[in-house]
C-alpha cells in the first residue's frame, strides 16, 4: 500500500554531517507521521525522531540538539539531517510512515550510516 525509498546512508567519520531522505508512496492517509528508526546489530530498532504532517518533530534522547527532522507534504518526503555524528549512531537508519487512516506502519528498506572514530 505504502513505498518508502530511502537516500543518504554512508560512511563519516565522527563529528561529521550526512543527510537522510525518504520519499513515501502509495496509499498516504492525509494525517500521518513520518520518522526515523535505527538498529545496530544486537540491538532493538529505536525511535530516533518523528514529524508529524503538521509538522510537529520528536526526537530521541541521544540525538536531541544534533538531528533535526523534517519534511516535506507535497512530495511525502521526510529527511533527517545528522551533525556531530559519533561512532554510537552507526546503524541501519529506516524510515517510517504511520498512517491515521488505516492505522498502519510501513518500512522502508533501510540504509547503513557508519561513523568511524
Amino acid at each position: 500500500q505504502v513505498q518508502l525509498v530511502e537516500s543518504g546512508g554512508g560512511l563519516v567519520q565522527a563529528g561529521g554531517s550526512l543527510r537522510l531522505s525518504c520519499a513515501a508512496s502509495g496509499s498516504i492517509f492525509s494525517s500521518n507521521t513520518m520518522g526515523w528508526y535505527r538498529q545496530a546489530p544486537g540491538n532493538l530498532r529505536d525511535m530516533v525522531a518523528t514529524i508529524t504532517n503538521g509538522g510537529s518533530p520528536n526526537y530521541a534522547d541521544s540525538v536531541k540538539g544534533r538531528f533535526t527532522i523534517s519534511r516535506d507534504n507535497a512530495k511525502n518526503t521526510v529527511y533527517l539531517q545528522m551533525n556531530s555524528l559519533k561512532p554510537e549512531d552507526t546503524a541501519v537508519y529506516y524510515c517510517n510512515l504511520r498512517n491515521g487512516f488505516p492505522r498502519t506502519n510501513y518500512w522502508g528498506q533501510g540504509t547503513q550510516v557508519t561513523v568511524s572514530s
